[in-house]
């Protein structure tokens, strides 16, 4: 269930400690914009190191590029976005107000019981699927849902909305000059498909990854940082044999759901959604949705997107984009030859992955006992996607204990990040690292001078122990 004070508290903790904030804020702010601060811009980073790593490193057939975001306007056309990428827009005629239809009905579902609410989403993806923008509106008025500001339910026609900015290039503003800033990352990978292909000398299976900016001018960005206007996609796409699609299609899936299983998100907070309306590209579909704050929401799509990509860039370049497969086909006894190959996309949204690590993460405990009255807030990252490692702090700036921790720092800071402190008594120091999602923390005291041991203590439980300092790094690196 939606829980938006929880969304809240994470939003007002991600600005607290450093991880995010909104954009030009000394100016009020831009919609659905947002800065990534010093530990959101590391938690980012690792995030989509491990993705990366995940997908080039670990597979043998996947490999990297970096497509520009600029591309020829007829890529946008040959690829359906000129034509179909849109969002259903309502205005509210008394508040003046613009939604996106579907959202609005999203909002009044969770107001429903259960099988009332899947009974109304039911029925607007069937309307949606059959692109009956007069049933949708219909839906809004039968249902009685209203503008939040107006709270009438006096909707305009409800009509289609491109998503995609353009801008001009050159200096004649004419039709030609016209280019869109990508709206997704994936066409820069198909356009690009016979390069790699040729000079990695790739053999069909195989994968070509990218991580990179998209832009997208959505008509209500909500939802913090889950719905932005210019945001990172991790994609991945996968050219298959045609025929094979369908089994391959179901290996992402698993191997996808593993990835997040990894970061340490919870099976109960995750489900797969297949989708009633297939893209025009599609013949399957499905998303790995996340239970965040305001319920369960889409993170990553799999999709198996057939030769359709590959087939329209062949038909508006009139370059052909066929791959010679030279295995044998067991039926025929012949080589496979000439084909356009089909396509499994895997495709995650680098900001969503970051808050859905931050809504899995975020805990708020009562520590209180019968004396005292005592909690924290604390983000339980997994250590491998922690902004920090491991905070160094010795227990005074004296008697040679900051020379100690300024020696194992050095030691440590080339393996992973680490974070020095002195200031403050302990307790305090603890609690930040806590709030920043520190998974160790190692106090430098007077005994460190005398066994060379330190005391190290651990975020989630808050136990400590005795280890030997030259125990430290090893036990750090044991848990990325």
């Amino acid at each position: 269930m939606a829980n938006e004070t929880t969304l809240q508290a994470i939003i007002a903790h991600a600005k607290e400690y450093g991880f995010i904030f909104p954009s030009s804020e000394i100016y009020d702010g831009l919609g659905a914009v947002y800065d990534y601060g010093q530990w959101g811009v590391e938690l980012k980073r690792n995030i989509r190191d491990y993705w990366w790593k995940s997908m080039t490193q670990m597979h043998q057939n996947i490999v990297g590029i970096d497509s520009s975001i600029f591309m020829h306007p007829t890529v946008w056309k040959a690829s359906g976005h000129v034509d179909n990428f849109s969002d259903p827009m309502v205005d509210n005629k008394d508040s003046k107000k613009r939604y996106r239809a579907d959202h609005l009905i999203e909002g009044h579902a969770e107001t429903l019981s259960k099988e009332d609410g899947d009974a109304l989403l039911a029925r607007m993806d069937a309307l949606m699927a059959a692109e009956d923008l007069n049933g949708l509106r219909q839906l809004l008025i039968d249902n009685h849902i209203k503008c939040p500001v107006s709270g009438t339910s006096n909707w305009t026609d409800i009509r289609q909305f491109n998503l995609m900015f353009s801008t001009e290039v050159g200096s004649v503003a004419d039709d030609t000059s016209t280019i869109y800033l990508r709206p997704e990352t994936a066409q820069g990978i198909f356009v690009n498909f016979l390069n790699v292909q040729k000079t990695g000398r790739m053999k069909i299976p195989f994968g070509i990854a990218q991580v990179g900016k998209a832009f997208r001018n959505e008509i209500v960005a909500r939802g913090f940082i889950f719905r932005m206007r210019e945001f990172e996609q991790m994609e991945m796409q996968f050219f298959v044999r045609p025929g094979t699609q369908k089994e391959w299609y179901e290996y992402w899936k698993k191997e996808r759901k593993a990835w997040h299983a990894s970061l340490g998100i919870k099976e109960e907070n995750e489900r797969f959604h297949n989708h009633v309306k297939l893209a025009h590209y599609a013949d399957a579909a499905c998303d790995i949705e996340y239970n965040f704050p305001m319920g369960f929401k889409e993170v990553e799509g799999i999709h198996s997107r057939t030769d359709f990509d590959l087939s329209r860039h062949q038909e508006f370049s009139k370059k052909k984009m066929q791959y010679f497969d030279q295995e044998i086909n067991p039926e025929t006894g012949k080589i496979y030859g000439n084909y356009i190959p089909y396509v499994i996309e895997t495709s995650i949204g680098l900001d969503r992955a970051v808050l859905m690590v931050l809504s899995e993460a975020y805990r708020e405990e009562d520590l209180s006992t019968e004396d005292k009255q005592d909690s924290r807030v604390v983000l339980q990252f997994h250590p491998k996607v922690a902004p920090i490692k491991l905070a160094i702090l010795p227990l005074t700036k004296k008697d040679g204990l900051p020379e100690l921790a300024q020696q194992l720092m050095q030691d440590c800071m080339g393996s992973f990040k680490c974070f020095y402190e002195e200031k403050d008594a302990i307790g305090k120091r603890y609690r930040r690292m806590d709030a920043i999602g520190t998974p160790y923390c190692v106090t430098i005291d007077h005994q460190t001078l005398e066994d060379q041991t330190v005391t190290i203590r651990y975020r989630d439980t808050m136990q400590q122990e005795r280890i030997a300092l030259s125990e430290v790094k090893r036990l750090v690196l044991s848990s990325l």
